[in-house]
């Protein structure tokens, strides 16, 4: 009885010190920045809430959570519409090379996310791949493409598709399409039975989709760095540059800490209705 207790305390007890350790923490240390001030790449122990009023009230940092919201609602929105149909397809169509399609997703991965915004700059630049072939076809090149909202948007798309589709994927695997056949049996239509039926009893793996590229998106700083150009600058990469040439590490701080309360706010905003009962896992494998 005492190494069947002492098994549970432990098995509790390693995730949490494990989010202790390395979320809780490093969390609070951010907050508690937050409320410092940088001076001359210093930190200056001085309670005040100097950094979050410059952020509620610098156009410039607002211009930039605005776009990266957009930029964030757009990419993310657009994700789940492509990941549906090929995560769809996949289900219903693969039989048994389901996994080998699976598989397949993954690849992007076997690379760093460095090298793969390399290669889409060697692809959408003035002299890349997707001019080279408007320019043999008689057509004039894409010269806005490169640098601009555009280009990030496109990034973004190729960098977080595996993961979308993924998601749904794994949603549907376990979907029990027997009431899509019952509903057909019942004289409903394909969009009734998408809508009233697939859809909803799926929608946690297409909530957990939308999140994970609405949230790197809304923080990424990579992207807009290779791709983004002068207009092109999100909050991610600016409150990357407040950690790093600027040295204004407290306000990077307060910037964070912003990021999250509005990402865990809108992680609860999508999830609060959803019915974890009525989310398709039945526990059985597709036949």
């Amino acid at each position: 009885m005492q190494d069947a207790n002492l098994q549970r305390r432990l098995i509790l007890n390693i995730p949490t010190a494990f989010l202790l350790l390395f979320f809780v923490m490093p969390l609070t240390a951010l907050v508690v920045l937050s409320f410092w001030q940088t001076e001359n790449y210093k930190i200056v122990h001085d309670w005040t809430l100097m950094n979050y009023t410059t952020l509620a009230t610098e156009g410039a940092y607002i211009t930039f959570f605005l776009r990266s919201l957009v930029m964030a609602v757009g990419v993310s929105v657009t994700l789940v519409a492509l990941a549906w149909p090929i995560a769809y397809f996949i289900v219903r169509y693969g039989g048994r090379y389901r996994i080998i399609f699976s598989l397949l997703l993954v690849i992007p991965f076997l690379s760093g996310e460095v090298l793969r915004l390399i290669a889409l700059q060697g692809m959408l630049g003035p002299a890349g791949l997707v001019n080279g072939a408007l320019i043999r076809m008689g057509a004039a090149p894409l010269r806005m493409i490169m640098y601009s909202n555009a280009a990030s948007f496109i990034a973004f798309i190729y960098l977080y598709l595996p993961l979308v589709v993924t998601t749904v994927y794994l949603s549907l695997i376990n979907f029990d399409f027997r009431l899509a056949h019952a509903a057909s049996a019942c004289g409903a239509n394909r969009f009734r039975i998408f809508t009233e039926v697939v859809w909803p009893l799926n929608l946690s793996g297409t909530i957990v989709g939308f999140m994970l590229a609405f949230i790197p998106t809304l923080s990424a700083s990579l992207v807009p760095r290779f791709l983004g150009g002068p207009n092109g600058t999100l909050y991610g990469m600016s409150m990357a540059q407040q950690f790093g040439e600027s040295g204004t590490w407290a306000l990077g701080a307060a910037m964070g800490v912003v990021l999250f309360l509005f990402s865990a706010i809108a992680l609860a905003i999508l999830s609060y209705g959803v019915d974890l009962r009525r989310t398709g896992f039945t526990g059985l494998g597709r036949q």
